[in-house]
């Protein structure tokens, strides 16, 4: 059987767990294309923003690494875990992004981003936020601090269960792919440093994937 799959090209790949969106196909691509439509025609004065939040954990998510023959590299963890959070805003139009840590992932997390990008907008007349469904998003204490911001805040809600419809995903995976896998960080502070150095690297090189220069927190950790 191994033989007859290797000769049709098949190979053994663990399977991804994923979960279906609830929403008819119609519906779920209609939602999907009015905000991909609604990105693409972004004006400077009403910016569009995909935003979501991201964990860190202090040990390192493991991964393939480049190493010599007969060699196989060696990750400590710290054996106790540690987490942190990061929400995010990606600009549709510039790629930039505007982000904001913290210990827990809860409605104050997301609020104290809503006003980092307020505050990195003064001159927008409205700010849209692309967005999933999680409950800091919609809870009573995020209402209420969006109600102070009268109508320059909008959210768009993405269908249930579309990770693909946020654009924000791929720099998450990227600053995971860069910094988190395999790192040698034995502090919280230092991983986070370095995660922080990453996000500054990419906004100011405008790459997706940039190249740091200096490392100061990995060599220090």
């Amino acid at each position: 059987m191994g033989r007859a799959l290797a000769s049709v090209g098949a190979k053994r790949r663990r399977p991804r767990p994923v979960v279906r969106c609830p929403w008819p196909a119609r519906r779920r691509q209609r939602c999907l294309w009015q905000l991909k439509c609604r990105a693409a025609h972004a004006r400077p004065d009403e910016p569009v923003l995909f935003e979501d939040e991201m964990d860190v954990h202090l040990n390192p998510k493991i991964g393939p690494d480049w190493t010599l023959p007969g060699q196989r590299r060696e990750v400590v963890t710290p054996g106790n875990n540690q987490k942190r959070y990061v929400a995010g805003a990606l600009d549709a139009s510039t790629a930039r992004m505007t982000w904001v840590q913290g210990e827990k992932k809860t409605s104050a997390l997301f609020i104290d981003l809503v006003r980092a990008v307020d505050a990195a907008y003064p001159r927008a007349r409205r700010l849209h936020f692309i967005l999933d469904n999680a409950a800091t998003h919609s809870s009573k204490k995020t209402k209420k601090a969006l109600e102070a911001m009268g109508e320059r805040l909008v959210l768009h809600f993405l269908p249930p269960y579309c990770p693909e419809g946020n654009r924000i995903e791929r720099v998450w995976w990227d600053v995971h792919a860069n910094v988190t896998r395999n790192h040698r960080c034995k502090k919280m502070e230092a991983l986070m440093a370095e995660v922080d150095a990453y996000l500054d690297a990419r906004n100011s090189q405008k790459t997706a994937s940039p190249i740091l220069r200096a490392a100061p927190a990995r060599r220090a950790a």
